[in-house]
């Protein structure tokens, strides 16, 4: 074989890798994040929060756990006869935690000092739905409904329930209704989640 015809063989070879697929990344698409409720031994919730951060920042990856809650709330206590406002935890013994979850991460996360495991079925790591996550005050979540204003409604759970009425207005951003409750003979206003109505169809 000459050197040109050598040369041009070569080239050939070139041009048909060239032409080869290049391999697909087979890496998976991580989930959205999402809310998750960790159960805690008495009195380390506080601790757990710091230890979960850690964990996630010497494992890198931190940039899945969005953020870490422990509920409070403000109540009134009395101390030598003066009231003062003081913090208390809202859910004792629970961690609220948003994150991109995998199945990777269990031991990571069920090993963190402090946590008993997921609340679930099972203890299987169970998302909150869009109504937990609203009526706890974690997100405004957009509650999608087929409620109107004007539909006539029962209400199904809470200190009104079996009471009907008709929806005057709705706010889908919080997920309530401003409801005409009908109560001994006349309407009586009350605001209600949307979870707590049924909608009654016309006859």
């Amino acid at each position: 074989m000459t050197d040109d015809e050598l040369f041009e063989s070569d080239t050939v070879a070139e041009e048909v890798e060239s032409k080869e697929p290049q391999a697909e990344s087979t890496a998976p698409e991580l989930p959205e994040a999402k809310w998750y409720i960790l159960h805690t031994y008495s009195g380390y919730e506080n601790l757990v929060k710091v230890n979960l951060e850690t964990s996630f920042r010497q494992s890198n990856i931190d940039d899945r756990l969005i953020d870490v809650r422990i509920p409070m709330e403000d109540v009134v206590e009395e101390r030598n006869g003066k009231r003062k406002v003081v913090q208390r935890r809202l859910f004792p013994s629970y961690v609220l935690v948003k994150m991109i979850y995998t199945r990777d991460m269990w031991h990571l996360i069920t090993g963190t000092r402090g946590v008993t495991g997921f609340v679930g079925p099972q203890g299987k790591p169970t998302p909150l739905t869009d109504d937990e996550i609203r009526r706890m005050q974690l997100e405004k979540v957009t509650v999608k409904t087929d409620f109107a204003v004007g539909d006539s409604i029962r209400v199904v759970n809470g200190p009104l329930a079996d009471r009907t009425g008709e929806i005057k207005s709705i706010n889908q951003t919080t997920g309530k209704c401003m409801v005409d409750i009908n109560m001994f003979g006349r309407m009586i206003p009350a605001e209600l989640d949307m979870y707590q109505l049924e909608k009654i169809d016309p006859q």
